[in-house]
C-alpha cells in the first residue's frame, strides 16, 4: 500500500462512501489475500472435477458445515494472523491513510485502516497485513457496512517502475527483521501485480490472483516457486464481489456453485499469499470455523429510507408470481431453493461459467493440494450456469449482475434502460434511492479508467431480461418491494 500513497498521496484522502485512501495496486495487497477463494472461475472440464449438466435448472444439494463461535469469529478477522507477511510497522505508520476508526479495535489496532490487521510476523516483527475487510466491507454513507462487497475498488491501473523503485528504497532504510517480515508479501504480490490490470474501476480480479498464485505454489506443501509451473490464463475475467450475509442460505459458494464440500477451506485461503508451507494453514483453519459461524450471524442491512407500503404489497405478489421460483420468498417462513440456473435460459455474460471449463492445470492443482486433502475436503463441482441468488438487502448491493455490469436495480428489471457506456464518480460517490443504485453519467464510449465497457469479454449486461415482460408500473411496484428484503 505504501508503494502508491508515496506515488500518489493525494488518494489519502478521505471520500464520501468509498475506500478513499485506497487506490490501484495497492488494493494487490489486500485483494491477493482473498484470491484463492475464487478458485472456482480458474478450474477445468476435466477428471477428477466433478460436473453436472442439464438443460433446466437443478437444486443444489444439502452442504452441512461445521459449527463455530461468532464472536471469536470476528475477533479473529479482525486481529487475526492469518496472512503472516505485510508491511513493516514503522513503514505503515508513516504511509497509513487517516480515516475514521470504523472498528474500534484495541492495542496496536487502534486507529489502523479496517482492511489490515497488525500482527506478529513469523521472526516476531510486527507488521501491518492485509485482511479480508478490504473486499469484504464497504463504507456506505459514512458507515461501515461489514458484509458488503467493495464495488469501489481500482485494478485498472498497471504498478509503475516508479513505485517499484519507492519500495525498494523505502525498504533499504528499514531493519533487517522488517525486511524479512515483508519479504513474503512483496516477493507475492509483484509477481501477482503484472497480471492485474482490469478495463475499468470497480470490478474484482480475484479470479485472476487465484491463477497466478496458484501457478506459484507447489500443491503439496505450499512452497512458493519464483517461475510459475503453469501457463497463465491471459484474460482477466471480473467479478463483482457478492455480500457475506447471503452465505448463510447457499449451498455452494462462488457465483456459480463450483464451491462445494468445506467453506471454510476456501474462506481461510486468503493465507495461501503470505504462508510458508502447510503447516501454517493447518493451524489457521480451525479459526475459520469460527469465521464462518460469524458470516452466518451477519444480516442483511435494512432500506433507510421511506418505503410506499401499498405499492410494496402489489410489488410482493408479481415478484412472487414471477421471481421467487428461482430467488425464493422472504419473510416469516420464507424459503430458498438454491437453484442453479444453465446460461441458455439466463443468458448473461458466460465468460465466468466458461472459465470454470477452461483451465485444466488449475484444476488438478487443487485436488492434488492441501484443500482436497483430509476429512472435510473442499470440492468443486462445474455446471453451465449461476446460481439465483438470494435477494437479502439487494438495495444495497449495486452495481447488479455478477459482473457489476447494471448500475441499478431499475436496469436491471428493465433491460432496455442498460448503458452500454457508463461512468460513476469514484472520488465522491452518491446513491439513488428510487431506482436504487450508484448515480452514473451514460457516455459515448469508454473514455476513461472510470468508464464501464459492457461491450469487452466478462463485461457484458445481457441476459436476465425476465423483467422486460412487466408494465412500468409493474416493475415500479416490484422496485418497491424489493427495497423491503
Amino acid at each position: 500500500m505504501f508503494l502508491t500513497l508515496l506515488d500518489e498521496p493525494q488518494t489519502a484522502k478521505l471520500c464520501f462512501g468509498t475506500m478513499r485512501a485506497f487506490n490501484t495496486k495497492q488494493t494487490i495487497w489486500v485483494l491477493a489475500a482473498m484470491a484463492l477463494v475464487a478458485l472456482a472461475a480458474t478450474a477445468s472440464y476435466k477428471s477428477p472435477i466433478q460436473t453436472i449438466t442439464s438443460a433446466q435448472p437443478i437444486a443444489l444439494p444439502e452442504n452441512p458445515q461445521l459449527p463455530g463461535d461468532a464472536a471469536e469469529g470476528y475477533q479473529y478477522l479482525v486481529y487475526g494472523d492469518y496472512l503472516k507477511s505485510g508491511i513493516p510497522l514503522g513503514v505503515f505508520n508513516l504511509t497509513r491513510p487517516r480515516m475514521p476508526d470504523y472498528l474500534q479495535r484495541q492495542g496496536e489496532n487502534a486507529g489502523v485502516p479496517y482492511s489490515f490487521n497488525i500482527v506478529n510476523a513469523p521472526n516476531g516483527a510486527r507488521v501491518a497485513a492485509p485482511n479480508c475487510l478490504y473486499c469484504h466491507a464497504q463504507v456506505f454513507e459514512d458507515s461501515l457496512i461489514i458484509g458488503l462487497g467493495n464495488s469501489l475498488a481500482d485494478f485498472s491501473q498497471p504498478v509503475t517502475s516508479t513505485r517499484k523503485l519507492a519500495s525498494s528504497l523505502l525498504m533499504s532504510f528499514v531493519e533487517k527483521d522488517g525486511r524479512d517480515a515483508a519479504r513474503n508479501l512483496l516477493k507475492h504480490t509483484n509477481a501477482s501485480a503484472p497480471y492485474m490490470v482490469t478495463a475499468s474501476k470497480g470490478v474484482n480480479i480475484a479470479d485472476r490472483l487465484t491463477a497466478v498464485l496458484a501457478a506459484h505454489r507447489d500443491p503439496a506443501s505450499f512452497k512458493w516457486l519464483d517461475s510459475p509451473a503453469m501457463q497463465i490464463p491471459e484474460e482477466v475475467i471480473p467479478t463483482d464481489v457478492p455480500a457475506w450475509w447471503l452465505l448463510k442460505k447457499k449451498k455452494g459458494m462462488f457465483y456459480t456453485g463450483f464451491g462445494r464440500g468445506d467453506f471454510p477451506r476456501f474462506l481461510m485461503a486468503a493465507n495461501l499469499l503470505t504462508v510458508t508451507d502447510t503447516t501454517e494453514a493447518v493451524d489457521v483453519l480451525p479459526h475459520f470455523y469460527d469465521v464462518l459461524a460469524y458470516l452466518y450471524s451477519l444480516e442483511a442491512p435494512k432500506y433507510p429510507k421511506a418505503v410506499n407500503e401499498k405499492l410494496a404489497a402489489a410489488g410482493k405478489a408479481l415478484f412472487e408470481n414471477n421471481c421467487s421460483k428461482c430467488h425464493g420468498t422472504y419473510g416469516p417462513g420464507g424459503q430458498y431453493p438454491n437453484l442453479l440456473v444453465p446460461t441458455h435460459i439466463v443468458q448473461t455474460d458466460s465468460a465466468l461459467v466458461e472459465s470454470n471449463f477452461s483451465h485444466h492445470d488449475y484444476v488438478e492443482w487443487f485436488y492434488k493440494s492441501w484443500f482436497a486433502g483430509g476429512s472435510r475436503p473442499a470440492k468443486l463441482v462445474a455446471y453451465r450456469g449461476y446460481i439465483a441468488p438470494p435477494l437479502d438487502g439487494v438495495w444495497a448491493t449495486a452495481p447488479y449482475l455478477h459482473n457489476g455490469s447494471v448500475p441499478t436495480l431499475e436496469a436491471l428489471l428493465n433491460s432496455k434502460l442498460r448503458p452500454e457506456y457508463w461512468e460513476r464518480n469514484f472520488s465522491k460517490p452518491k446513491y439513488d434511492y428510487e431506482i436504487i443504485g450508484w448515480q452514473y453519467r451514460e457516455k459515448p464510449k469508454q473514455e476513461n479508467r472510470s468508464t464501464y465497457n459492457t461491450t469487452l469479454k466478462g463485461y457484458g449486461n445481457h441476459g436476465h431480461t425476465f423483467g422486460d415482460k412487466l408494465s412500468d408500473e409493474e416493475r415500479k411496484a416490484l422496485l418497491e418491494y424489493l427495497k423491503t428484503l
